[in-house]
């Protein structure tokens, strides 16, 4: 007979559990007393949970593995609530373990007293509380099955503290049964046929991939794929590194943000196979003229997924990588000639290339910044992280995505405040890779007290701060369509300035905070370039780090924005190609 405490070490440990992201609380002493002096398990100690939820996020992406976390009860466990639906909406695998209140005291309104369970229920694959000790070892076991097969997500555990002190039996499952979970990753061959027959009819057919190809570790049999059938390739946000960014077929992004020649492909296609996406709006902007000529086939393992948001032609339920590999076994030798359909794409993307409508900017230009970024990492193994914002948008159009490198972003909730925290994840995840974060100036300010956690860590984490004095994102938009009215969005605002600029007058107060001054408190290097020639020199120098993080604010001009751009819920003729 051991504690519930032990047992949970003993799970921890049979899962394979090496890093664990805990800040301490009343409800859970117990549980960290007993993970004191276990080697096999490092306890990383963050300094706000909202960030550690998103290290652990940042960690299961990069490695592949399931990030886990531990938090305490009330304040602990509501702080994971926006890092559960941001691993929620990109299919992350998570188990988030929550101390709660001894059972006796449970809808006494007890002191940090929170129905977490019911509070994560609709943004977590599964949330159940532990109410009988006998249970811990399976209900535990149960979690990291979940959170990591079929679609991946996030799977919470409230532990209450009067449980984790009983004792019971010291056996852990080697096996789970789940009568009304069993998910399945096979393919319907008929299905496959099917999809195989109406690429044989088609002319300008078109792969649209999503984040599903990434998280199913399949890009490798995906490029195959491209390569055997000489179908052009474009890919959402999430999909970015799903076949090399510098490959031929690769034509770009497509949606809001998304390159000319992309959209217009998807516009212009007669086929269009989509693969690990769930269309959602901002890949679709107007569903009714999204992919007008075309008829679409769908691999998602989420059957909900399907025909969800767009109609499918030809339904096919299965996991990314398999569904492609039975396509390999296929005959695809009745496929047409595709290389005028490639070329005219290409005749697109030259006329209307990422960037080209701001090349008049004097100074540091986005593009310059991923350029020299693209540059740094050219021979290294690398994790390129991102907040939210422009500096997201610019990065995945601009970053160059192969078998080395890996691009980390928060997609469907869009979550700002996740760069930094995520990167420390990626660098502890993989300590040998080089980690850069691309935040914005709004973004690192969310969660900048883990510049301590990097400090603590000896993290080399090289963080780049792309300053523009806005909170940019939302500044384009009011630049676009509320009149250049630009309320709450300047970060260089005081009180005193009384919004001089209005009136031309330049009347800007210093930005607040000196992120270089900052970085030095923290005992971090900092740097700041305002042209390229700085840019390169600074990442020289960050490279040489070993034992702690960098942090290279970058400063670009407040004008400009992302383009394309596809206004929300716009079809793709309303794009906007300059201002």
């Amino acid at each position: 007979m051991i504690k519930g405490t032990e047992l949970f070490v003993k799970a921890l440990k049979e899962e394979g559990v090496d890093t664990l992201f805990a800040y301490p609380g009343g409800f859970v002493m117990d549980l960290l007393d007993q993970l004191y002096g276990e080697d096999d398990i490092e306890l990383i100690l963050p300094r706000h949970e909202q960030a550690l939820i998103h290290e652990a996020d940042g960690y299961a992406r990069s490695t592949g593995k399931v990030g886990v976390c531990l938090v305490t009860s009330g304040p602990g466990a509501t702080n994971l609530v926006t890092g559960i639906a941001t691993a929620n909406y990109d299919s992350i695998p998570l188990v988030c373990f929550t101390g709660q209140v001894p059972t006796g005291v449970i809808g006494n309104d007890a002191f940090q007293e929170v129905d977490i369970v019911g509070i994560a229920r609709s943004i977590t694959k599964h949330s159940v509380m532990v109410t009988d000790r006998k249970d811990l070892g399976r209900i535990i076991k149960e979690a990291f099955y979940i959170a990591k097969t079929g679609k991946p997500g996030p799977v919470l555990v409230d532990l209450p503290a009067d449980i984790m002190k009983k004792l019971g039996d010291e056996k852990y499952p080697n096996s789970v049964n789940i009568r009304s979970y069993n998910p399945n990753t096979a393919v319907h061959a008929g299905q496959i046929k099917r999809a195989v027959a109406m690429l044989e009819k088609a002319r300008r057919p078109l792969f649209l991939v999503g984040g599903g190809v990434n998280i199913a570790h399949a890009s490798d049999v995906f490029t195959k794929l491209a390569e055997t059938t000489k179908i052009p390739v474009v890919t959402s946000i999430m999909g970015r590194g799903s076949i090399p960014t510098d490959h031929e077929l690769f034509i770009g992004n497509i949606g809001m943000h998304g390159c000319y020649a992309g959209n217009k492909a998807i516009e212009e296609c007669d086929v269009l196979f989509s693969i690990g996406t769930r269309f959602n709006d901002r890949i679709t902007g107007k569903i009714s003229e999204f992919a007008p000529k075309a008829k679409i086939i769908h691999i998602d393992i989420d059957t909900a997924s399907i025909s969800r948001n767009i109609h499918v032609d030809i339904p096919i339920v299965g996991d990314a990588r398999n569904a492609i590999e039975s396509l390999l076994e296929c005959d695809f030798s009745g496929l047409h000639d595709y290389s005028s359909w490639v070329e005219e794409i290409k005749v697109w993307n030259e006329k209307y290339p990422i960037g080209a409508e701001q090349q008049e900017f004097e100074g540091l230009t986005p593009q310059q910044i991923l350029a020299s970024v693209n540059g740094a990492i050219k021979e290294k193994e690398a994790v390129i992280v991102t907040d939210v914002g422009q500096h997201q948008m610019w990065t995945t159009q601009n970053i160059h995505i192969d078998a080395t490198k890996k691009l980390v972003t928060s997609g469907g909730l869009g979550t700002m405040g996740f760069g930094l925290p995520a990167a420390i994840g990626a660098q502890l995840g993989n300590p040998d890779k080089t980690i850069i974060c691309i935040t914005g100036d709004g973004g690192m300010q969310m969660n900048i007290q883990e510049m301590a956690t990097a400090v603590a860590q000896e993290l080399p984490i090289i963080i780049l701060i792309v300053n523009n004095s806005y909170l940019g994102m939302v500044r384009q938009m009011q630049q676009l369509f509320y009149d250049k009215r630009y309320p709450v969005t300047c970060l260089r605002y005081r009180k005193s300035c009384n919004y001089a600029c209005r009136d031309g007058e330049k009347a800007c107060p210093p930005y607040s905070p000196d992120f270089v001054k900052l970085a030095e408190s923290y005992d971090a290097a900092g740097k700041r370039a305002v042209n390229r020639e700085e840019l390169e020199s600074a990442l020289l120098e960050a490279m040489k780090e070993t034992k702690r993080p960098t942090i290279i604010e970058c400063m670009i001009d407040s004008d400009f924005i992302v383009l394309p751009m596809v206004r929300s819920g716009s079809a793709f003729k309303d794009i906007i190609l300059e201002v």
